[in-house]
């Protein structure tokens, strides 16, 4: 786990920060990408979050959107797609 945040900074940051800074934090990074991406527990984080910044900014379809691609990362109904770079000739 993560070292939690000492209240004093977290007070001074509204909802939507805080939860930007969750998605940031929870967004696969470029290089683990090719590692991570099918990862169902660690995808469906990262649409959560990313739903609820969504919530938070008023985007309700949008949060709904990542919403149900988590949901589809737990139950299996989702996959990653293939690498697009895979099978290119440079």
């Amino acid at each position: 786990m993560n070292t939690p945040l000492p209240t004093s900074e977290t007070n001074t940051l509204t909802d939507l920060e805080l939860a930007q800074a969750i998605a940031s934090r929870l967004a696969i990074q470029p290089n683990d990408w090719h590692r991570l991406n099918r990862n169902r527990k660690i995808r469906a984080q990262e649409q959560a979050a990313a739903a609820l910044v969504y919530l938070l900014k008023d985007e309700p379809e949008e949060a709904l959107v990542r919403l149900q691609q988590a949901v589809g990362w737990l139950d299996r109904s989702l996959s990653a797609p293939p690498c697009p770079t895979h099978g290119e000739k440079r």
